[in-house]
């Protein structure tokens, strides 16, 4: 009699186990090129790519990366501020942007400040007079560049109800770019990202 319980316990829970996988969503890949995806009220990638590529293509088209004597400027990521509801790393969005800065030749970017600071730059300069290296292979003072330009920006949010069932959600990428020497701005650009959907839906 045990015996037949036991059978019949494992049977159950085998059946259980092929239902609940039967159930279970297949995961797929997603094509981020040709994402046919159904949008979302939180930023997803497509937001930042979307948002990112107008912002660079503002700034390369106003000219204000371009130098009269045809050399590059030097430009340093600053303080990108999220005021959002939603945990968003800035960097992320920055990233796409110092890519496509870079891409067009326009200009470089600086690791040595800002929020791109690469620690390793400092790092081996702190390795002067230490009598384990060779310090022909460390770089010399006053090597360093710096930045000509400055880059920074905010991301902020509003919730809109925009009837009884439907809420509107926007999104106002701000970004702008200013001589570090002087203070002075040279470019500014705002893109808004609005979506409008379910008032049930979250937007964080």
């Amino acid at each position: 009699m045990k015996t037949k319980t036991l059978q019949i316990i494992s049977l159950v829970s085998i059946s259980i186990s092929i239902l609940l996988s039967g159930c279970e969503e297949k995961t797929t890949n997603i094509d981020v090129v040709h994402d046919s995806g159904k949008p979302v009220m939180a930023l997803d990638y497509r937001d930042f790519d979307q948002a990112a590529s107008s912002l660079v293509q503002s700034m390369l088209a106003s000219g204000a990366l371009k130098k009269d004597d045809g050399s590059r400027y030097v430009v340093a990521t600053g303080r990108v501020v999220n005021d959002t509801m939603q945990r968003i790393d800035t960097d992320q969005l920055m990233a796409k942007i110092e890519e496509e800065i870079l891409n067009s030749g326009q200009a470089v970017m600086t690791s040595a400040v800002g929020s791109g600071t690469d620690k390793l730059i400092h790092e081996t300069r702190e390795l002067r007079d230490s009598e384990e290296f060779d310090q022909s292979s460390i770089a010399a003072r006053g090597t360093l560049l710096a930045p000509e330009l400055s880059i920074s920006g905010k991301i902020f949010q509003r919730n809109i109800r925009y009837d009884k069932k439907r809420q509107q959600v926007e999104y106002y990428f701000q970004l702008k770019l200013s001589d570090a020497k002087t203070g002075l701005r040279f470019w500014q650009k705002e893109i808004i990202v609005g979506k409008r959907g379910s008032s049930k839906s979250v937007a964080w």
